[in-house]
């Protein structure tokens, strides 16, 4: 194998596929990135029996051929190699890399005991990638982190014709978003349990390309694999096989006041607050009339912290707790100037949500945001003392 490559298209195809290699594998050779030439065109990739990653390149080459590297040494080559074209030429156990004045000499892995990547499953639909980086980010950050409870840390996908539905909760917090997409098919309907981490990763760096096709296969076993590719990258994972939970049931669909916040200054005065709240304890917001007051801390012992902000409150004062990461999350993923909490009762959810700002004198009331309004936040509240 041998061939020529500009050098920032080398460590960025590389890196990509570095991102998906597991940190400490069950096997040498999963550690390794394949390399493979055919014609002119190099693909690199990587997998551990659950994630696969590929990157395809154009290059100058004379001889096909592939070859196992480690994978993460060659990312950090590529990455630091100097802005010079990078020759490439495997040489029975070694790899050479020359660029410009460097020159290094890697040892390769046995590639005959590499597993073979899955297959991309079919089309079954388009969507836009700026949309689906966005809802998948606002909805991951709502996962579980616990391996042992598997329906916690994955991403529900629901498909109904052209509407995709994504779900995610750790029983504190839920998050769910819903879009528009181009289904191959009309009339298809699917739901699948994605790992939230994989997602995630993936639907930021997708992003490349202005769509994102979306493959989902099934086998008898009930295993089954979601496929996304964007410009010249492609990624498949395995699904999890778990039942997620009855979000539906949990969303309140009434709620008995609201309030509508400046999402900036409140965040910024929930930040502040919130550097006195000791792990696990509460931000406290009481809500009045125009303004929420903001407290945290309050035993003599530890820190105090109190601050009001401007906000609209429709219904009787209330006073409820929050964990303030989860609510400052929340904020965060709304991705509007205001935002929409309703609220039940102190001990039961609020509902966050995004609101469109009407268009000067239009007359027209807000509502909920293009983008955000199908975004909902539902957290639950932290019993306060006394």
């Amino acid at each position: 194998m041998k061939f020529r490559v500009a050098r920032e298209v080398l460590a960025d195809a590389v890196a990509w596929t570095a991102r998906s290699l597991p940190p400490r594998p069950s096997v040498p050779v999963l550690a390794g990135i394949l390399l493979e030439v055919d014609g002119n065109q190099l693909s690199v990739s990587g997998f551990d029996y659950e994630v696969s990653a590929r990157a395809e390149v154009d290059v100058n080459a004379t001889e096909a051929g592939r070859v196992l590297v480690p994978g993460r040494l060659l990312a950090e080559i590529t990455r630091a190699l100097p802005p010079h074209q990078v020759d490439i030429t495997a040489e029975g156990p070694r790899l050479s890399i020359t660029c410009g004045n460097a020159r290094f000499s890697l040892p390769t892995l046995p590639v005959e005991d590499y597993p073979s990547l899955p297959s991309m499953p079919s089309s079954a639909g388009l969507v836009d990638s700026d949309v689906f980086a966005e809802a998948v980010g606002q909805v991951a950050v709502a996962a579980g982190r616990d391996d042992t409870l598997p329906m916690l840390t994955g991403v529900r996908l629901e498909i109904e014709d052209d509407l995709i539905t994504l779900a995610a909760t750790d029983r504190y917090r839920l998050a769910v978003r819903e879009f528009a997409w181009r289904p191959e098919t009309p009339g298809v309907s699917a739901a699948v349990l994605v790992p939230a981490r994989t997602l995630a990763d993936a639907a930021k760096t997708l992003t490349s390309g202005p769509e994102i096709v979306l493959s989902l296969a099934s086998g008898s076993s009930g295993e089954g694999i979601l496929g996304l590719s964007g410009k010249d990258r492609q990624t498949t994972t395995r699904l999890l096989d778990a039942e997620f939970v009855k979000y539906r049931a949990i969303m309140p669909n009434e709620s008995n006041s609201h309030a509508t916040l400046p999402v900036g200054l409140f965040t910024d005065a929930a930040k502040r607050v919130a550097l006195v709240a000791e792990r696990g304890t509460p931000l406290r917001c009481e809500f009045t009339p125009g303004q929420v007051t903001l407290r945290a801390g309050g035993s003599d012992e530890e820190g105090q912290a109190e601050e009001r902000c401007d906000v609209e409150f429709d219904g009787e004062p209330l006073t409820i707790g929050f964990n303030p990461t989860f609510l400052l999350d929340g904020l965060a993923a709304v991705h509007s100037e205001r935002a929409r909490m309703d609220f039940t009762s102190p001990l039961k959810p609020a509902v966050l949500s995004g609101v469109e700002e009407p268009a000067a004198d239009d007359g027209r009331p807000e509502k909920p945001a293009e983008r955000s309004g199908s975004y909902r936040y539902l957290i639950m509240p932290v019993r306060l003392p006394g």
